[in-house]
């Protein structure tokens, strides 16, 4: 069985055990940014500003950087095992650590928390543009602290357990092909008048790839409330009242079981390229969000993550003998 569609649990753990020791090195070419350049320059040939064309043209794009992604990773695999399984092995493991982002997530954050720690507002403004997509100059204390949690919830989905799902389904062309959906959504997938849509297969490939991830995250996140001595009910509770309750199908579920387990609102307006986008409150406002909310929404992104580890573990033990039967 070829190491780019199915990778041993054990070296799902070393890729995982990679992203934690190492990160992203600055000098390997990460491949986000090469799917990023294939999206960029999809953009600029086929935006037309046409709605019947731009709905065409942005399938044809969000259907081929996909397409080039599973490719790149299955034919570099390919090649590999012709030296060697080990060395098939290896490049499988180096394929698959590029789609986690677990200690870059939770480095980001720290960014922020220090910043704020130090009462430099600044700094922290200057740092968030690593964890979110809206405008920090518009945000106070109170709101960075929210939009870092926010971002740590949602991307604990997005960035470490969407990708491990994928991993343990279908090896690393899975996940790297879920890494780029997942950069097609975060590049066009809006809905704004340019990329209403250009982007819209992007926002539905990534609507559909996230759906079993996004609520798998939000039952590790309760789950961890529990370990942490957080309010795991309420985590259940707010992710069953208010996770539709957002304009994303699925990036709510995530947000919700944060806002339950700490006690706190997330959500609200938020700025997006100087356009405010009003979205609803999540969660029961117990008290104001704090700057201990961002070291316990970390902490539990580390527990989340092994428990949806340990969950995927499992289920391909016991799945594995139907599976090979």
């Amino acid at each position: 069985m070829s190491f780019a569609w199915h990778l041993p649990t054990a070296l799902i753990v070393l890729t995982l055990v990679a992203d934690v020791l190492i990160g992203d090195p600055a000098w390997i070419p990460h491949p986000v940014r090469l799917i990023g350049l294939m999206i960029e320059f999809g953009e600029k040939r086929l935006w037309s500003g046409n709605s019947r064309r731009d709905l065409c043209g942005g399938a044809a794009v969000a259907a081929a950087v996909v397409l080039a992604a599973v490719a790149a990773v299955s034919i570099v695999i390919a090649a590999g095992s012709l030296l060697a399984p080990a060395f098939a092995a290896g490049l499988g493991v180096i394929a698959a650590w590029t789609t986690i982002a677990l200690r870059g997530l939770d480095a980001a954050a720290t960014s922020v928390q220090s910043a704020l720690a130090r009462e430099d507002l600044c700094a922290a403004r200057a740092a968030m543009p690593a964890l979110v997509g809206r405008d920090p100059r518009s945000l106070d204390r109170e709101g960075i602290i929210r939009a870092t949690v926010e971002s740590v919830a949602e991307n604990s989905s997005d960035g470490v357990i969407a990708p491990l799902f994928y991993l343990f389904v279908g090896g690393p062309a899975a996940a790297m092909a879920y890494k780029a959906i997942n950069t097609l959504d975060s590049m066009i997938g809006h809905r704004d008048s340019r990329y209403f849509y250009f982007g819209r297969w992007a926002a539905r490939m990534d609507d559909f790839a996230n759906l079993i991830p996004a609520r798998l995250s939000a039952g590790c996140l309760a789950a961890a409330a529990a370990i942490l001595r957080q309010r795991p009910l309420e985590a259940l509770r707010i992710c069953r009242a208010d996770a539709r309750r957002h304009p994303s199908p699925n990036a709510g579920f995530p947000e919700a079981a944060m806002a339950g387990a700490l006690g706190i609102q997330l959500g609200g307006a938020a700025m997006y390229g100087g356009e405010i986008e009003a979205r609803p409150l999540m969660g029961v406002a117990h008290r104001q969000a704090g700057l201990s909310d961002i070291g316990t929404a970390r902490r539990m992104l580390w527990v989340a993550s092994l428990i949806a580890l340990s969950l995927m573990a499992v289920a391909r033990m016991m799945l594995k003998p139907l599976w090979f039967r």
